[in-house]
């Protein structure tokens, strides 16, 4: 079994930084990509931002200068630094993970999600 937690979502004022970290645990064998999601209320969820094991990177056309993803393979945890952050930013952020365990092989895995509310 697998689990992923986020931390760190919370109100903003536009402008501002957060920082999110998503921390995978449990029997994992290896993690290939980690991402990071957000879904706005009435939109459909869009992926914000990618790491690959080998630290690739990819980001939505709308976070690219202003947030960074990371990834510490020792901890098993993935990064999402959101700086400028404004108010088309709000969402519900949502990990992913994609994890190979020898009970059941390769599946993606999802943390619950953590609110992120930019707000003056």
């Amino acid at each position: 079994q697998v689990q992923v937690v986020e931390s760190g979502g919370g109100l903003v004022q536009p402008g501002g930084s957060l920082r999110l970290s998503c921390a995978a645990s449990g029997s994992i064998f290896r993690i290939y990509t980690m991402g990071w999601y957000r879904q706005a209320p009435g939109k459909q969820r869009e992926l914000v931002a990618a790491i690959t094991s080998s630290d690739g990177t990819n980001y939505v056309d709308s976070v690219k200068g202003r947030f960074t993803i990371s990834r510490d393979n020792a901890k098993n945890t993935v990064y999402l630094q959101m700086n400028s952050l404004k108010p088309e930013d709000t969402a519900v952020y949502y990990c992913t993970a994609d994890v190979h365990t020898l009970a059941i092989g390769r599946h993606q895995y999802w943390g619950q999600g953590t609110q992120v509310t930019v707000s003056s």
